[in-house]
């Protein structure tokens, strides 16, 4: 073989290596795109009627925008295959105008927005409804950086976590105690913003704005504020327990009996409250109610009664603290009791030797620290 010809084989053993690295570089992104987690705040596993619409909406335009680059993608390689260079080819003829492509290019497209905006549309009106006859009304308000939950019908008031009925339509009344806040749980719908509430005419109702939905399975979805509202805007978050309807009748019953074992943490232990032996749970009442933490604070058929913190009724039966950022464990509350400016910045509640939100600091005690956590994970 000539050095011509083993030039030209080895040529064309490169061109062949470099088509097989294209492809296979190709095949492993379409397999990588696969490889995704599933992760707590997915827009695409919808648990509502609310979140179905959007879904449906979001696959109906999935496909047409397949169907569109499948036709640009076919027609482009037609042309290139077609009319690909040839040797001695003669020049092209040159083209000035085309009625065919022009009425085709302009039709097309007009028939596929018309294909997305309609049911887009149809999908804004449904979301936008009125509620449902007989739906459940509950309070949502934003605080910098936390969430309240108030249940109008019931009396309850709780916070961070809020539990749903499955299969009763719900609707959310959303507004804000201080800067603009957006509720947002991704499979149970869109986004909607909270605002401050404007004064009205007297007479006049507020002006809310509103989530209504249906939650058609049990779970527990996670959310979190998605406007930004300040420092610790991305730790505002929520979760969302969708429970069964005996369980929701049972979980709301517990939230108004709680009195009992708040007044008395050395509850019976058969009924699941604190044992009548644990000293430390009575300790960490007394400090609790001694100190500043009532003036932000309250806990059900209790003394406490603040106003401007989270409602802490049932704190123990939680599975977080923080507004969704640390388990529930007494390690992690202690923690947040005594430091919260170093798990979220910028919040509004004193520590034990640093103030926080325009208060001076707690001075508790390591030994206060600990009761205090004992006591409150006591309430269950």
């Amino acid at each position: 073989m000539t050095l011509s010809g083993l030039g030209r084989a080895l040529h064309r053993v490169s061109g062949l290596a470099r088509r097989w690295a294209a492809l296979l570089s190709v095949l492993a992104l379409v397999a990588l795109a696969g490889c995704a987690g599933e992760y707590p705040q997915s827009t695409i596993d919808p648990k509502t009627d609310f979140a179905e619409t959007i879904h449906g909406l979001y696959v109906n335009v999935f496909w047409w925008t397949m169907l569109i680059l499948a036709i640009v993608w076919i027609a482009l390689a037609y042309v290139l295959v077609r009319f690909r260079a040839r040797p001695d080819a003669p020049p092209p003829k040159p083209v000035h105008g085309h009625l065919g492509l022009e009425i085709g290019w302009t039709i097309g497209p007009a028939l596929i927005v018309v294909a997305i905006a309609v049911p887009t549309i149809k999908a804004v009106f449904e979301t936008q409804r009125h509620p449902a006859e007989g739906a459940m009304v509950v309070e949502v308000i934003g605080h910098r950086y936390w969430w309240e939950f108030r249940y109008p019908e019931t009396g309850v008031v709780t916070a961070n976590e809020l539990h749903l009925p499955v299969g009763r339509p719900v609707s959310l009344r959303l507004h804000t105690a201080d800067v603009i806040h957006s509720f947002w749980v991704p499979q149970l719908g869109g986004k909607r913003d909270l605002n401050p509430l404007v004064r009205r005419p007297e007479g006049e109702e507020p002006r809310y704005n509103w989530l209504h939905f249906t939650v058609k399975e049990e779970g527990t979805f996670m959310g979190q504020c998605a406007e930004f509202c300040g420092e610790a805007h991305s730790l505002m978050r929520m979760r969302v327990v969708a429970e069964s309807e005996d369980d929701f009748q049972a979980w709301t019953q517990r939230m108004l009996t709680v009195s009992e074992t708040a007044l008395a943490p050395q509850a019976d232990s058969a009924t699941g409250e604190v044992p009548a032996e644990d000293p430390l749970v009575a300790q960490g009442r007394q400090a609790f109610f001694g100190n500043v933490c009532v003036a932000c604070h309250a806990i059900q058929g209790t003394t406490a009664q603040g106003q401007l913190g989270p409602n802490l009724t049932r704190l123990g039966a939680r599975s977080m603290i923080a507004a969704g950022l640390l388990e529930n464990t007494q390690e992690n509350l202690e923690h947040w009791i005594k430091r919260p400016y170093e798990v979220k910045p910028g919040v509004r509640m004193p520590g034990a030797d640093q103030g926080g939100g325009g208060f001076p600091p707690t001075n508790l005690t390591d030994e206060q620290v600990h009761a205090i956590a004992a006591y409150l994970l006591s309430l269950r």
